[in-house]
């Protein structure tokens, strides 16, 4: 480190320090993991980017596994408003918000502790609350500078991690995890917390490990309650498992996710997959199937923010991909991309898509071409079989606000399937 240190973070992982986060004179970040934590063999790497050893990290691999943290785009710069900092600046934004994120870790200042746990449950929201919530987020994301919970989350989409207290929604205390998020409905996508809602539901309908997520309303705005998967509860203690994406895995920051700016393709991820997951095997063919049905409800979006490896609890702690998330048929809105943000073996839309292309998918995910036809009509046919069972979303009380998707992905389910069937 040639520059001065300005400021540092401790970060923790639970009640242990993992290591300290710095910020020099130059703007630049360094990490370098706790004496005692490089000491124990039981600690693990904080990420795959991120191997623990002696040497600090510096500043493109800490903007893409810790900056990886944080919300993108529109959001982030609304909060770096909001909090009197440059949007460019990580550091600062981790420092305001990084109390409560996905995965483990928290953020603190050097020598402070985590805060002990609450004994109390925060108040819960009434519906008028609850109503002013939803439509201060967009001008205030995560709830930026308005003191008490430091909350964030990655993702260009308006979002905020909270807890349920008798089933109504309440903002975390300081130090408490968040168990759900909630994801208001953008004025400019009507219909996206239905869309996703019937999205998620349809994976986890045709065998696919996906989020659970409920449709709710209030005072007529809509939104989506999701059940966090990097939390778990024992009896009356939440506690935080590890998770991170395949982006930050891969060390890739945010702002080159999508593979038409240099990030992540499928063959990256399938090879992250056989390198870090503890049963590489199941895990390759769960993306496999993960790709097939993005390509079947025209989720142009699964870029490698959108695939995670979660860090289970048990024994020795089974690297897994994580649920599915995030499951949206994007093609429902003319005005965003139909293009494939990981093209599906060269295949840039379902248009393109012919036997070459599922060969080539193959051969990226390591299995053999058969194989990958023949899941991908096995899991259209589901797909149809399900959406002709009247499926049920959780909270959905209108069905006529996912008609027009319903159709869409009976059609493009159809469509794979034929393309699944052509010789190559």
């Amino acid at each position: 480190m040639s520059e001065p240190v300005l400021d540092s973070l401790g970060v923790w992982w639970g009640e242990r320090l993992a290591g300290i986060l710095s910020i020099d004179r130059g703007g630049a970040m360094h990490f370098a993991y706790a004496v005692a934590w490089l000491a124990d063999s039981d600690a693990p790497a904080l990420s795959r980017a991120m191997p623990k050893r002696e040497a600090d990290y510096d500043d493109a691999i800490c903007k893409a596994v810790f900056g990886g943290l944080l919300p993108e785009e529109g959001q982030r710069t609304a909060i770096a408003r909001a909090l009197g900092v440059s949007p460019d600046n990580p550091f600062r934004l981790l420092a305001a918000l990084g109390g409560d994120v996905a995965g483990a870790l928290a953020f603190l200042p050097e020598g402070e502790h985590p805060p002990q746990r609450a004994t109390s449950d925060p108040e819960a929201l009434g519906d008028a609350a609850l109503a002013e919530l939803l439509d201060r987020l967009p001008r205030v994301p995560m709830l930026a500078g308005e003191g008490g919970a430091r909350l964030s989350l990655a993702g260009a989409q308006s979002k905020l991690p909270v807890v349920l207290v008798g089933g109504k929604i309440a903002v975390p205390l300081p130090g408490q995890p968040s168990t759900h998020l909630i994801k208001p409905e953008p004025d400019r996508f009507a219909g996206l917390a239905a869309n996703e809602a019937y999205c998620l539901a349809l994976a986890r309908a045709v065998g696919l490990d996906a989020v659970e997520a409920a449709w709710r309303q209030i005072d007529g705005r809509p939104y989506l309650l999701v059940t966090r998967y990097d939390r778990t509860s024992g009896g009356d203690r939440v506690e935080r498992l590890h998770q991170e994406d395949f982006a930050q895995a891969l060390g890739v920051p945010s702002n080159r996710k999508y593979a038409a700016e240099g990030g992540p393709v499928f063959r990256d991820c399938f090879a992250l997959l056989r390198e870090a997951a503890t049963r590489p095997a199941l895990d390759v063919l769960k993306l496999v199937d993960a790709a097939i049905f993005n390509v079947i409800i025209g989720n142009a979006d699964a870029h490698a923010k959108n695939f995670s490896l979660l860090r289970q609890e048990g024994r020795g702690n089974p690297i897994v991909l994580a649920p599915l998330y995030d499951l949206v048929g994007t093609v429902m809105w003319p005005e965003l991309s139909p293009r494939f943000a990981m093209t599906f073996g060269g295949a840039r839309t379902l248009e393109e898509l012919e036997a070459r292309h599922f060969e080539r998918f193959a051969a990226d995910a390591g299995v053999a071409a058969p194989f990958v036809k023949r899941r991908a009509a096995q899991l259209a046919g589901a797909v149809r079989d399900a959406v002709e069972r009247d499926l049920i979303v959780p909270g959905l009380d209108d069905y006529e606000r996912v008609a027009a998707l319903i159709n869409v992905v009976q059609d493009r389910a159809g469509r794979v399937a034929l393309k699944a069937s052509v010789r190559g």
